[in-house]
């Protein structure tokens, strides 16, 4: 596992958007897994400008989900799939056909999750998948001590988590849906590069359970050890509990460039 640590999310957003931009440039129709959230957002704002500017070219890049709301429509402006569409697809300047992500209407749920496994697999894999991380060192919905051999499957939401996404929803927790599909911890381990940005004070104990504490099932994240290439890109806040800060900067700071991201 590498550790980045960058001044602010900006800077950690620009590192991560040209780290995509490289990838496309050997691998044009790479197929990116996306999260939704706040801590990806300076990603996908730096790598729209990157395309707008000519310096990516994204016109072949496929685009897939990480999880989705059951029980919400397809066009529901809350739905996952509404706000990747909107938040990365369209900036991108790609179509929906170049988009994939599991059906949260479907009738028959854990059919549909079995599906989607499959839809990642029959499309070559995911390149690279990016994650956001919560308070809790959750990654995706896999929520502490789900499984970490766990494939995408419905879950549901704690309390707290549809208290949390009450404010996408008019501040109504009502319409904070109860179940979700999400990537598995087995299935998100199967990309080929994984890359998590954490920012903020409030993410720092996380943080450090996932980079330094044991792969434990109670922190999700932790897996993230496991993989052969996985890239946690933090700011100072994120990283202040972290023991070898001083080490992951030198080690940053002494990489060479043809090494990338």
């Amino acid at each position: 596992m590498e550790v980045v640590i960058v001044p602010d999310a900006r800077t950690g957003g620009e590192l991560i958007a040209a780290s995509i931009g490289r990838l496309l440039g050997h691998k044009p129709d790479a197929l990116l897994g996306v999260a939704t959230g706040s801590s990806p957002l300076p990603i996908y704002e730096a790598l729209t400008a990157k395309v707008r500017a000519g310096e990516v070219d994204a016109s072949r890049a496929r685009i897939c989900q990480l999880d989705e709301y059951v029980g919400l429509p397809a066009g529901h402006p809350e739905s996952y799939r509404s706000v990747v569409l909107r938040e990365v697809v369209e900036p991108l300047g790609l179509t929906e056909a170049s988009f994939m992500g599991p059906d949260g209407s479907a009738e028959d749920i854990q059919a549909a999750c079995e599906a989607y496994d499959r839809s990642l697999a029959e499309a070559g894999g995911v390149d690279l998948q990016l994650l956001g991380i919560g308070t809790d060192g959750h990654i995706g919905f896999n929520e502490p001590c789900s499984s970490l051999a766990s494939r995408t499957r419905i879950k549901t939401l704690t309390e707290q988590t549809r208290v949390d996404n009450a404010r996408f929803f008019e501040g109504d927790i009502d319409q904070v849906p109860h179940h979700v599909i999400t990537q598995g911890i087995g299935t998100i381990l199967e990309a080929r590069h994984l890359v998590l940005l954490a920012t903020g004070e409030g993410k720092a104990e996380a943080v450090a359970q996932t980079v330094e504490g044991p792969v434990a099932a109670l922190v999700p994240a932790s897996a993230l050890q496991l993989h052969p290439h996985a890239t946690v890109v933090v700011d100072e806040a994120a990283a202040s509990k972290l023991k070898l800060a001083d080490y992951f900067r030198a080690t940053y700071a002494a990489k060479p460039v043809w090494q990338g991201l």
